[in-house]
């Protein structure tokens, strides 16, 4: 049996009992590993052949918690940042005794927020935000070898080598590759690495994040430089559903997924898997599972170039806190293509996340998530453009319309734009 990748989210890790559900689970794997390939677990390790890299992210709420943290000091507030901080140190101490780890012994605890004034913020936030990753994995990794299992916690600003681009990182493959593969097939490795999802680190040593929910992407490339047999992410969902449960209480499973579906679903923005995941599996067929970590035995989903498509039920996709930009030539003459190319140079500078864009004979409209850069891109655009904006907005992708879906989409709701083709409609809608 090949190389198998398990991701876990924040919300399969938020406690005590979330950590131990991981262990079980892993277990159940090293269990089918050593059945199958009759592989003897003691202090010599297994073939290279095997092996489960687990990729974790922050625990809960943490990072929510961290970039509170970075937004503090950024505003001066530094009494309140150190108390979130300890806050935060307090939780993970709390779930480690729980756990029966003995925190200062086991695992060493940073006390001092690393964070330097003389920095960028978006540097600054990399620098702490990652914090997130590399306590929930210590945990987990400990609580694992506790338990009698042959594992190895690997520190991936160390080894997933990134540019310096803050906050949206990108990966340099070869370096990565050289250096993870290396890792995995030296001799006497363990069968079990736990590993950070979601940072990573420059040459000269810096942590980088690779964006938001970043660690299923991280997991992709793992499974794309081990040549994994399966990525299977263990959410708190029981897979891919049609829609956000917490939202539509009819949902349906969607049980298998061609790639290309998928990465039209992660870019309409949905939640369940990160745009980037997709391509780094394709590339090599690798599969992707999505599984209810609540129930191991549970079939979840399965994404794969053989997988059914194009999805036959309508699919529901929401994208909260989203800001709808308008923007008018202020002589009201506008040459579309030479706008553009001003415009999303703009945005791009200011990493903003564009979802929809819409133009006229006169204006050019662009919905994007309502991050701190936004401010900065409208300042900027102004010096160009007439510009207008409307907040608090969510954007509703449906996927498989119908004239009765449309209309009971838009009903009740305050539509400021609205797209249509012949298979997907989208609504830039105030939120409630």
């Amino acid at each position: 049996m090949k190389t198998k990748v398990y991701k876990f989210g924040g919300a399969s890790v938020k406690d005590a009992n979330g950590v131990r559900n991981v262990e079980r689970i892993v277990r159940m794997a090293v269990n089918d590993q050593m059945s199958n390939d009759k592989c003897q677990m003691s202090n010599d390790k297994c073939p290279m052949s095997n092996g489960l890299m687990v990729v974790v992210s922050a625990m809960g709420k943490t990072t929510n918690a961290l970039e509170r943290v970075v937004e503090l000091l950024d505003a001066g507030k530094e009494e309140a940042a150190l108390n979130q901080w300890v806050d935060i140190i307090d939780f993970h101490v709390a779930v480690m005794k729980e756990l029966g780890l003995q925190p200062g012994s086991d695992i060493r605890l940073q006390g001092e927020i690393p964070y330097d004034p003389t920095l960028p913020f978006d540097e600054n936030y990399d620098q702490i935000v990652s914090m997130g990753e590399l306590l929930s994995t210590q945990i987990i990794a400990v609580y694992l070898l506790k338990q009698g299992l042959s594992v190895e916690w690997w520190n991936m600003p160390k080894l997933l080598r990134t540019d310096d681009t803050w906050r949206e990182a990108k990966v340099d493959d070869e370096a990565s590759r050289a250096v993870i593969r290396a890792g995995w097939d030296r001799p006497r490795r363990p069968q079990i690495v736990v590993a950070q999802g979601f940072i990573g680190g420059t040459a000269d040593g810096k942590r980088t994040t690779l964006g938001r929910e970043g660690s299923d992407y991280t997991a992709a490339l793992l499974g794309n430089y081990l040549d994994a047999e399966s990525v299977t992410i263990w959410k708190d969902v029981p897979g891919i559903l049609n829609a956000d449960p917490r939202i539509e209480p009819d949902t349906v499973l969607i049980p298998s997924l061609r790639y290309q579906d998928a990465v039209e679903l992660a870019y309409s923005g949905a939640q369940i898997i990160h745009p980037k995941t997709i391509r780094p599996l394709e590339n090599k067929h690798i599969p992707l599972y999505v599984k209810p970590f609540s129930d191991p035995s549970a079939e979840g989903s399965r994404i794969a170039a053989d997988g059914v498509g194009p999805v036959d039920i309508p699919v529901y996709i929401w994208r909260k806190n989203q800001i709808l930009i308008t923007m008018r030539a202020k002589d009201f003459a506008f040459a579309l293509e030479e706008s553009l190319s001003e415009i999303f140079d703009i945005i791009h500078r200011q990493h903003l996340k564009v979802s929809l864009i819409q133009s006229s004979a006169v204006t050019i409209s662009v919905c994007v998530d309502n991050t701190r850069k936004v401010s900065e891109a409208i300042s900027e655009l102004r010096q160009h453009f007439n510009v207008t904006y409307n907040d608090h907005l969510s954007l509703l992708t449906i996927r498989g319309t119908t004239p009765a879906i449309l209309e009971h989409a838009k009903a009740g709701r305050t539509i400021m734009l609205s797209q249509t083709t012949r298979r997907t409609a989208r609504f830039v809608v105030k939120e409630d």
